[in-house]
């Protein structure tokens, strides 16, 4: 459904969505392709991009009174990325999304 009704915004590696949250808290998923890849390769994608979103993007949005659901939908190309490239594109997504748009607001 977030696939649908959210905002997509594309990075190098990543796609995110993100749309207002029915609850009072911003939520996040992931979704890692197989992309013909083992799933020890998957699952490496998996927990970078959890471990990411946990430890730098959630913060940042619960700080900013945020309500929002991300999705982080890995492109192929994140199967190449390290950590610190993955992460660095989540934190500019919420530097560049909701600094935009609290501007705007």
């Amino acid at each position: 459904m977030l696939f649908k009704r959210g905002k997509r915004s594309r990075t190098a590696h990543l796609d995110v969505f993100d749309s207002p949250s029915p609850v009072a808290y911003p939520r996040v998923g992931v979704v890692v392709p197989r992309y013909k890849r083992p799933v020890v390769e998957r699952n490496l994608v998996k927990r970078r991009l959890r471990e990411a979103l946990r430890r730098f993007v959630l913060p940042r949005l619960e700080a900013a009174g945020r309500n929002v659901d991300v999705l982080v939908r890995a492109r192929r190309e994140a199967y190449d990325a390290s950590f610190a490239e993955l992460r660095s594109e989540l934190e500019q997504w919420v530097e560049r999304r909701w600094s935009r748009a609290s501007s705007s607001s």
